[in-house]
């Protein structure tokens, strides 16, 4: 192997750990700490717990594992499937930006954060699976 593709190597999985814990960093508002999460999403508590119960399940434990499994699997197709869970809540993003035209630019932010985290995962490792 040379030492360019060596380095691209590298500097991959630099990224993908990166990403990883930053997934694990976000997920972990949602999961241990659901009322600072909906708040900062804007979501009101209901009447019961089932909105955090969602909360600790969508938005926290589903992105905490998912990144803590592509840490352990450490497979080019593990890290591309982390990326396309962010695909798929950019998707459901933007879908609510055009349809729903929220009032501030927190859902365009969001949609933005989702998008670049997705995409370095699903491109630069997609092509390492040969």
């Amino acid at each position: 192997m040379d030492r360019a593709c060596l380095s691209f190597i590298a500097m991959t999985d630099v990224l993908n750990i990166t990403l990883a814990v930053l997934t694990i960093g976000f997920g972990a508002f949602g999961w241990l700490a659901p009322r600072f999460t909906a708040s900062v999403l804007d979501l009101k508590p209901g009447q019961t717990t089932m909105g955090l119960s969602e909360l600790r399940a969508s938005v926290g434990c589903l992105f905490v594992v998912t990144a803590a499994a592509a840490l352990f699997l450490d497979d080019p197709m593990a890290w591309v499937m982390l990326g396309i869970v962010y695909a798929g809540a950019a998707a459901g993003r933007l879908t609510s930006c055009l349809l729903d035209r929220p009032t501030t630019t927190k859902a365009w932010i969001y949609f933005g954060v989702e998008a670049v985290m997705a995409a370095p995962l699903i491109l630069l490792n997609l092509p390492l699976r040969a």
